[in-house]
């Protein structure tokens, strides 16, 4: 089920060109230990002043914003969240605007589902967004990949975004407790 929705959002996103990747629990699919999930994040590569333009798009393969997709609360979280009607999944659409998204969206690999192309994260940048957001299931996460991904990893890219986020407030010590759980594995 969520392959089919996968795909047919990919092949939209793709004809209108439009830059996305794939994250949360669904790439964590592609390069971790799966783990039970119960929706579908999506990052765009453009800001929320587009969001009528995806809205419409949407609408027209039965993606519709759930209630509280109010011009305020997209404006406030950079979020867009939806629902897919068939099968009733829950589906964010996730602005970006940081140039470290544009480069994750730049870097993300394309994965055939359903015979069509679907971009997901890369291993790195699925560790970065999991260790920017820090909840424990995400650390879970983290050390899954590296388990699964160890050799496979470009950890100097990994590091550098870190030390970038690790000035930000609240995010001093985000690379070093990457570190050890580098250490860990």
């Amino acid at each position: 089920m969520f392959e089919k929705i996968l795909a047919k959002i990919a092949k939209v996103l793709n004809e209108k060109k439009i830059p996305y990747m794939v994250i949360g629990g669904q790439a964590l699919l592609q390069w971790g230990e799966p783990r039970l999930t119960e929706d579908i994040d999506i990052t765009l590569g453009f800001t929320s002043d587009r969001c009528p333009e995806v809205t419409t798009l949407l609408q027209k393969i039965d993606i519709k914003p759930l209630k509280e997709a109010t011009g305020d609360f997209i404006r406030k979280t950079s979020v867009l969240p939806c629902q897919e009607l068939t099968e009733g999944i829950r589906i964010d659409f996730i602005f970006s605007f940081l140039p470290y998204e544009e480069e994750a969206i730049r870097r993300a690999k394309g994965i055939l589902i359903e015979n069509q192309k679907v971009k997901f994260a890369s291993a790195e940048d699925l560790i970065i967004h999991k260790m920017f957001a820090g909840r424990s299931r995400d650390i879970d996460d983290v050390k899954n990949i590296l388990i699964k991904q160890k050799e496979n990893l470009d950890y100097s890219y990994i590091h550098k975004n870190l030390q970038e986020f690790s000035s930000l407030e609240g995010y001093k010590n985000i690379l070093k407790h990457f570190q050890d759980l580098e250490k860990d594995i």
